[in-house]
């Protein structure tokens, strides 16, 4: 099922049963869904073939960073499984985004591929950690940027950084933002973070959102909620 929400829930759970459980709790016209490290991890593509059979679109996060044969050999292996958006970590440079933007191509797949460029969970303290001496906000701006060139389809970034990455690399541009915590909502472990109505004014073209909805007593009415903020549904 092909939605234009803007809406995307992350299951982040341990099992396959678990994240079906959610899933079909949610109405996949009305958001698409979001699978991470651990879930696919313990599931496999398991998972993806059942999100698929349940309507839903799926965004596979597992934010490729290897050589650039590896790294294009893993983007068309999730793309030949009908995904509609998959990521790489932008800090794998140039020839790496390119080599899987090329892949992408030569086999006419038409997944999305987004780049990560800094955790939402990161703060500038944690890349002078690993040295990087710039400030967030321009390494954020400068890893888009070299997404932008090597053919990526967007970001992943904060909110914060949303409308500064419209600006350099126009509306077009994919910007899927994290750390999306509506006004019912608590922070949790996210740093840089803003209401779904925040996000969509600044920039963002997608918004993932995870407990808010999946810890929720009634998911759809949460997302219901998110829905009334935004002015959709």
């Amino acid at each position: 099922m092909v939605t234009d929400s803007p809406i995307i829930i992350a299951l982040d759970y341990p099992s396959l049963d678990a994240a079906l459980c959610m899933a079909d709790q949610l109405d996949p016209a009305r958001c698409r869904v979001k699978v991470g490290k651990e879930l696919f991890t313990r599931s496999g593509p398991a998972v993806l073939e059942a999100l698929h059979g349940r309507g839903f679109e799926v965004f596979l996060d597992l934010k490729f960073h290897d050589i650039p044969n590896t790294v294009a050999s893993a983007v068309q292996a999730a793309a030949e499984q009908g995904l509609w958006m998959v990521n790489v970590h932008a800090s794998g440079g140039r020839q790496m985004m390119e080599a899987a933007v090329q892949r992408l191509e030569q086999h006419r797949l038409t997944t999305h591929l987004i780049a990560v460029t800094v955790l939402t969970s990161m703060q500038a303290t944690d890349l002078a950690d690993v040295g990087i001496s710039a400030p967030l906000a321009e390494h954020v701006e400068r890893l888009a940027q070299l997404a932008k060139q090597s053919g990526m389809h967007g970001v992943v970034c904060s909110a914060q950084e949303s409308a500064r990455i419209k600006a350099l690399c126009g509306d077009s541009f994919l910007k899927v933002t994290p750390g999306i915590r509506p006004s019912f909502s608590v922070a949790n472990d996210q740093q840089r973070i803003m209401t779904p109505s925040q996000a969509m004014q600044a920039g963002s073209t997608h918004l993932v959102i995870g407990r808010p909805v999946t810890q929720s007593e009634d998911p759809m009415l949460a997302l219901q909620a998110i829905e009334a903020e935004l002015g959709v549904g």
